[in-house]
């Protein structure tokens, strides 16, 4: 039977976060693509910003933690970025002929940031 040392766990598991995160980020996309086709229906616009703002609220909670490894003004810039998500859903939300682009290419540059 094959052993794995508590380091070799620990090296790969930024590599899987990094996986989770960006699966993550795939939902949310494709999710703010259903909810800005034409035919899309108000509820497909709900179900987007709702997963986006929880995703963008988890990750948030991560950057402001102590524990968090990255740069401090790379948090500091995906705070911002994720702040802007969140609040850019809550108007899209608001009023429903509002397009979704700004945010679909927006949270797409991150998720492509996660290699």
């Amino acid at each position: 039977m094959y052993r794995f040392s508590y380091n070799e766990i620990l090296e790969d598991a930024p590599d899987l976060c990094r996986e989770r995160e960006r699966a993550a980020f795939d939902r949310a996309i494709a999710l703010l693509r259903k909810a800005d086709a034409a035919n899309a229906r108000y509820e497909d616009r709900g179900e987007a910003v709702s997963f986006l703002q929880r995703l963008w609220d988890v990750l948030i909670e991560d950057l402001l933690s102590p524990e968090n490894a990255l740069p401090e003004p790379l948090r500091s810039d995906l705070v911002s970025i994720g702040l802007w998500s969140m609040r850019e859903a809550s108007e899209a939300l608001r009023l429903p002929e509002r397009r979704l682009t700004a945010l679909i290419d927006v949270n797409t540059a991150i998720r492509d940031g996660l290699q």
